[in-house]
């Protein structure tokens, strides 16, 4: 058994103030893998008072010394490929070789796309040749809470973490309870890196607990939060009190469009990205729209598709998805699916259940649904599981009003070989990001989403910015500066 009480503040490890034991469970076993200890709004303050009194300092440093800090994190987070994708395996089910390629991958390669953005960055411009004595200045925001969940827990860290420190900013990082391993590893990279005593602070803790102590704290100057848009509305209600900058990116319902003239692959593609890290992905593209001509062979694709996809452990190497993270999830997925059978939608793979001859972990049948439309609940609901809702559609025009008919707006997807379509199509959809035809966006290209898929952007310039405040200063002296 792992354990892992302490918190990182202002540069030691320490004990939490009130000692609250949390056991993080491996989800392909049901059994405890480690302990945490959960934090109290007495862990908060220090880790807190911390960040404000390093902020200052930190936000004054040249920012070719804050690059400088982060290229050596990312030196050693090169380094630790092997033991980042054992610690996110256990605690969260991704199976260990995606968890070594996939999950510790995507921090390294934000951390490197930061770096090249922060170097290309002007933090003091000019305002413009009308006006040669104004400079736009980019600072940091101040204090920041970052709260990150547990499903793909890297991406998130490094995308917050990584831009505050280069943006200027100081932060508390409240990791997801149920994967919190992997945040400690971090958090002693960021240590060895040379961080300096104040500027990253980490405290484990629950939502309602050390989330809302965060979200709510006088001296909290922003929050970045990643979750469910049920906890992402109770955040932005804890901090409107103190009017501080939120930042969300919460949850989505992204249509994948499938015309009648996409290519060979386009509906085995879209399965397989559907099944990916067991379906737990906000970005998922869960329900497949297809035009009327190619529906019925679609559906056959997409029912083979699923049917070779292998269910199994975490902890072993191989091509296939792990379990869903806890008990919670397991139970609201299995409910839904059942949801979308007494709905009326024809169940074509998987069902409720765990798979063939499995009787322990948190192990979902990769299941498609056809014969859907827009209002069945399988299609309405974010999921976070590995089912896929099929609905057919007739005409561009349908196929638009379906996509866009959700609350969420985070990816939308497209498969035609029509390139003005393809154009017009990505134009019309009603979300933060549109890919194409099996392309991904390029490295540095913002996330994040519309609607109750939340606001701001991480990644690349955008994400800098978003960490940053915009001070205008007349009557610059250009001989000086």
């Amino acid at each position: 058994m792992i354990e892992k009480r302490q918190f990182y503040i202002n540069g030691e490890w320490v004990d939490p103030v009130t000692p609250n034991d949390h056991k993080v469970i491996d989800p392909s076993t049901e059994e405890p893998c480690a302990v945490i200890s959960l934090g109290s709004s007495a862990d908060v303050d220090k880790a807190v008072a911390a960040a404000k009194a390093a902020f200052p300092k930190w936000m004054k440093t040249d920012p070719a010394e804050r690059i400088a800090v982060v290229e050596k994190f990312l030196e050693i987070y090169g380094t630790k490929q092997e033991e980042m994708g054992k610690a996110i395996s256990m605690e969260m089910g991704a199976p260990i070789d995606m968890a070594k390629a996939q999950q510790w991958g995507a921090g390294f390669a934000h951390t490197k796309n930061f770096i090249r953005a922060a170097k290309n960055f002007q933090f003091v411009r000019p305002l413009g040749d009308h006006a040669p004595n104004d400079r736009i200045v980019y600072e940091g925001y101040g204090v920041c809470a970052m709260i990150t969940p547990w499903n793909w827990p890297m991406n998130q860290v490094t995308l917050k973490v990584i831009a505050g420190l280069i943006a200027g900013c100081t932060m508390v990082l409240k990791p997801s309870e149920e994967s919190p391993l992997n945040a400690l590893l971090f958090a002693e990279m960021m240590d060895e890196a040379g961080v300096p005593a104040g500027v990253f602070n980490l405290v484990n803790g629950d939502g309602a607990g050390v989330g809302t102590a965060l979200t709510g704290h006088p001296d909290v100057d922003m929050v970045s939060f990643t979750g469910s848009t049920r906890a992402g509305v109770a955040i932005s209600q804890n901090a409107a009190a103190t009017l501080k900058k939120v930042h969300l990116e919460l949850g989505g319902k992204g249509a994948n469009v499938i015309f009648a003239d996409a290519d060979d692959k386009a509906v085995k593609r879209g399965v397989m990205h559907m099944m990916n890290n067991s379906g737990q992905s906000c970005n998922a593209p869960s329900r497949m729209l297809v035009q009327r001509e190619r529906y019925d062979a679609a559906v056959e694709q997409a029912a083979e598709a699923a049917g070779k996809v292998q269910v199994g452990s975490a902890h072993d190497e191989g091509r296939h998805i792990g379990p869903v993270v806890n008990e919670t999830q397991f139970n609201k997925i299995q409910a839904l699916i059942q949801k979308g059978i007494d709905e009326g939608a024809r169940l074509v793979a998987g069902g409720t259940g765990r798979p063939d001859g499995v009787n322990r972990g948190y192990f979902v049948k990769p299941t498609i649904f056809a014969d859907a439309n827009n209002q069945m609940t399988i299609a309405r609901e974010e999921i976070f599981g590995p089912v896929l809702t099929m609905i057919p559609f007739d005409t561009e025009e349908e196929a638009i009003e379906i996509a866009n008919d959700t609350p969420y707006g985070l990816t939308n997807y497209v498969q035609t070989t029509d390139g003005e379509r393809a154009n017009r199509v990505a134009l019309s959809l009603r979300s933060g990001m549109v890919e194409m035809n099996g392309q991904p966006r390029g490295a540095g290209a913002p996330f994040g989403g519309m609607k109750q898929s939340g606001n701001g952007r991480e990644g690349g310039v955008w994400g800098l910015e978003d960490f940053m405040e915009v001070k205008a200063v007349s009557g610059w002296n250009a001989k000086t500066a």
